[in-house]
């Protein structure tokens, strides 16, 4: 594969047609060096946030050894790009054949689950032929926490009740090797306080359970850059739940996990389109809503876009998009600050769209093509380039 220094560099030689994914393995070499370094336990990646299996391998040539599946279809690319990688299957609701082959096949030995019902199926998937029940069984119980500092929810669909959790956390105990809690703030969690709200609902679970607990996983949640999302730095996340971590009622030699996706991967790619049309402050463009732009369209996302053609002189002003698809829904509103002089036939860069955006694209109305460059340039924003490190003397969060 050919690797170009930036995206200039790549319409300048190309002039394509399609829309263009541009890959930074230094990026996301970086963010896996970083939270394996200085997140104060066990940093598993989120699959889902991006599955491309040379992301996976540039993660697990940093150091990142675990790997939080959430489907079958996971279990199985992450098993054939890395054999030897720890897979945790950390879906909440799974199908009994998914369960039982991931177990049998693949090694999987970590599930989580959020019910009675769950817990029943697992066990029974991992039985063995004489059917008798798994002795090596690691199980973690999704508890709902609040999303109220996170940019999307994850507080609806999953996880019991904190009323629920202690009888759940008992039961689920007698069928283990290794139990642990685990939850999820909700998608950019733009507070450390997130965590903190979130650990001290495992405590009062933990407490009325009474039981032995050898994991807490804190889940996702941490946060990449976006226009009007500048978070705090990572490291004052760190560092607040470290604090948090060791003030539970736990065993002395519990592990803290964490299963970053998007502030693991959200620098690692950007997206080159071509402005086909323009209607005052409309550009249709040659990607959309059914392909990397998803959560522009849907969740009214920010990214970060720079034009880059050499002949634009006027100031920015704000445009909206249309995608290429013949779908009215094909329509992210921005506003996306563009020379004023844009018209059709120029190129412009959309970053950070190395979460969710590569994973998302489709073949809808038959435009999902793209093809994927390397470049050496460093990502349109970064939590990993120093930039964002506070004076020592600063407070890590406000509690009030």
């Amino acid at each position: 594969m050919h690797t170009y220094p930036d995206a200039q560099a790549v319409i300048r030689a190309l002039r394509p047609d399609e829309p263009v994914i541009l890959n930074r393995p230094h990026a996301a070499a970086r963010a896996a060096r970083f939270f394996v370094e200085k997140f104060p336990g066990k940093s598993l990646y989120a699959v889902k946030a991006n599955p491309s299996p040379d992301l996976l391998q540039i993660l697990w040539d940093n150091g990142v050894t675990h790997y939080d599946v959430a489907s079958i279809a996971e279990v199985r690319l992450v098993r054939q790009t890395l054999p030897g990688a720890t897979l945790c299957f950390m879906h909440p609701v799974k199908a009994p054949g998914a369960i039982r082959e991931a177990y049998h096949q693949h090694g999987v030995r970590t599930f989580s689950l959020d019910s009675v019902e769950e817990l029943e199926k697992i066990v029974d998937a991992c039985r063995d032929d004489a059917g008798e029940p798994a002795s090596d069984l690691r199980l973690c119980i999704r508890l709902r926490v609040s999303s109220e500092h996170a940019a999307l929810s994850l507080a609806s669909k999953f996880g019991c009740d904190l009323t629920e959790a202690p009888l759940l956390l008992q039961q689920t105990r007698q069928h283990c090797d290794w139990l642990g809690v685990c939850f999820h703030v909700g998608s950019q969690a733009m507070s450390p306080f997130a965590y903190v709200q979130a650990l001290d609902r495992v405590r009062a679970a933990i407490a009325d359970a009474s039981v032995v607990i050898d994991m807490i996983d804190v889940g996702g949640g941490f946060p990449s850059v976006y226009p009007g999302m500048e978070p705090a730095p990572l490291e004052d996340y760190f560092k607040i739940i470290h604090q948090h971590f060791y003030a539970l009622p736990i065993a002395y030699n519990a592990e803290l996990w964490c299963e970053p996706g998007r502030a693991l991967c959200a620098e690692y790619s950007s997206l080159v389109v071509k402005v086909e049309k323009r209607r005052g402050d409309e550009l249709y463009i040659n990607d959309g809503a059914y392909g990397a732009l998803f959560d522009a369209a849907h969740v009214d996302w920010k990214f970060p876009v720079r034009a880059l053609e050499d002949d634009l002189i006027k100031p920015d002003a704000d445009f909206a998009f249309y995608g290429p698809t013949c779908d009215d829904a094909d329509y992210m509103p921005g506003p996306f600050p563009l020379p004023e002089d844009i018209q059709a036939g120029d190129y412009f860069e959309i970053g950070m769209i190395g979460a969710y955006g590569a994973a998302m694209k489709t073949d809808f109305n038959g435009f999902g093509a793209a093809e994927r460059i390397v470049v050496t340039d460093e990502p349109m924003a970064s939590l990993y380039d120093g930039s964002r490190a506070r004076p020592a003397a600063d407070n890590v969060v406000s509690l009030r």
